[in-house]
């Protein structure tokens, strides 16, 4: 079992690490270590994922080369079939994709500035040097999603699964928890958005006068992922951004600018750099209003109505939710938090120590069924804040794993044996009939073993 759920898992993991691997530079010395069909790897990108195994406190470990050479091989032969299949990943999901890499590398190194010192290049070239890897792991990704996508599991799968587990070995499960919650943001009025619109048009007006619209954006606007880049975006497509902001960019031709445009994010101008087909490259400067004493004065008012409601019945939570909230991740689930870290399951049952420890705090006391008061949250890091009401669902106390109690879990891991025993079998096909050639110098490695075996027989 363990040889077949490692192969599975060796393409997630070669995709969760590319922002890193990036983030190191290429040594001179290079060469082709290995080539899957049309498809080579590069020494130079193997000892950048070695680099990043010491610098995140790993022990000296070479043998560490054969596993990353072996996760790269994966994903080529992949990307081969996926070509043969002419599986493609629109550009919008590329961008999509690389955003949410920036934003996690952002916070990670404390701000965009400390990343570009790290990486020694601006935050616009490093997305530029990311995109074809990232896009190479979406297209992997969903190569492998087509193999799996008619597996499934039935009722005695599971529970021959379940039986694999010796009695007395069968783990712990520590307490979980759903919780719902209905998060209500300030919004403003028109007269109190009118100070940062004018601000904004005081910006563009400088623009028509003459001034650097790139000079201005990078002291103004109000963007972390373009201000330093003097607002530059580089091409996008029309699936990339909100419609306000595409509809501008499309419609603009190169060298002109937008009026002050209004989008969830805030208000914006846009000047067009280059039209290219459908892609346009274009440049804004953002204005986030901020919120006045009185904007939030009249949420919490709005808050505590709803919360009265709530605790006298008047108002089912799930109504509640998909009438008022504003987390539009949760607003017509009924509210309810998803498990972050098994999106795949979309599970509502968390363990309690994944929880947000300020959730934790208000739920901690509270009954199963019970609404909370609504509790003030600001985000510094997204810049919003309001209130929020949470729901306990349900509570489910710390025990020994059942099938009865715990089957969805047990249905999960044996879904996710069946197709990685499912790929297994679909690389040894594969295999058989692609041209892979691996360098003498990792053909000892006990990873690798199975991708030689076809140079060996050429000898």
């Amino acid at each position: 079992m363990k040889k077949i759920l490692s192969i599975a898992s060796l393409l997630i993991c070669l995709f969760l690490n590319v922002e890193s691997v990036k983030a190191q530079p290429k040594p001179n010395l290079d060469k082709v270590v290995a080539v899957v069909g049309s498809n080579i790897i590069l020494l130079s990108d193997l000892n950048q994922q070695y680099a990043i195994y010491l610098n995140q406190g790993n022990p000296a470990d070479p043998k560490a080369k054969c596993y990353f050479l072996q996760q790269m091989l994966v994903q080529k032969l992949l990307k081969q079939q996926a070509e043969i299949d002419s599986i493609v990943v629109e550009e919008g999901q590329v961008d999509d994709e690389l955003d949410k890499r920036m934003r996690y590398q952002v916070q990670r190194m404390g701000g965009q500035e400390r990343l570009e010192q790290f990486l020694q290049k601006s935050l616009l070239q490093y997305k530029d040097e990311m995109r074809p890897d990232i896009k190479e792991g979406l297209i992997a990704q969903k190569m492998q999603a087509k193999i799996t996508e008619n597996i499934t599991v039935t009722p005695l799968e599971v529970k021959k699964y379940f039986d694999t587990y010796p009695k007395d070995s069968l783990p712990d499960i520590g307490a979980e928890v759903e919780v719902g919650e209905i998060v209500l943001q300030p919004k403003l009025t028109k007269v109190e958005k009118q100070r940062f619109y004018d601000k904004l048009e005081a910006i563009r007006l400088r623009v028509k006068s003459g001034e650097d619209f790139g000079f201005l954006a990078k002291t103004y606007s109000e963007d972390p992922g373009s201000a330093a880049e003097g607002g530059d975006y580089g091409f996008i497509d029309r699936q990339t951004m909100v419609k306000e902001f595409t509809a501008w960019a499309f419609k603009l031709k190169a060298g002109e600018m937008s009026p002050v445009f209004e989008t969830e994010y805030g208000y914006h101008i846009l000047q067009v750099i280059e039209r290219r087909g459908e892609q346009s490259h274009v440049r804004h400067i953002l204005v986030r209003p901020q919120n006045t004493p009185q904007s939030l004065e009249r949420v919490k008012l709005k808050a505590d109505s709803i919360y009265k409601d709530l605790a006298t019945k008047k108002l089912p939570f799930a109504t509640a939710a998909s009438l008022y909230s504003d987390n539009k991740e949760t607003q017509y689930n009924g509210g309810m938090m998803l498990y972050a870290d098994n999106q795949t399951a979309r599970t509502t049952l968390m363990p309690v120590e994944k929880l947000d420890p300020a959730v934790f705090v208000v739920i901690d006391t509270m009954k199963v069924g019970e609404v909370s008061k609504p509790t003030q949250f600001n985000d510094q890091q997204s810049g919003k804040e309001g209130y929020k009401i949470f729901f306990l669902k349900s509570k489910i106390a710390p025990h020994k794993a059942s099938l009865e109690q715990d089957y969805p879990k047990f249905k999960e891991k044996a879904q996710q044996q069946k197709e990685s025993k499912v790929m297994s079998e679909w690389f040894e096909k594969r295999k058989e009939t692609t041209y892979i050639r691996v360098d003498e110098e990792f053909q000892t490695c006990d990873e690798l073993k199975l991708w030689v075996k076809k140079d060996k027989d050429s000898k």
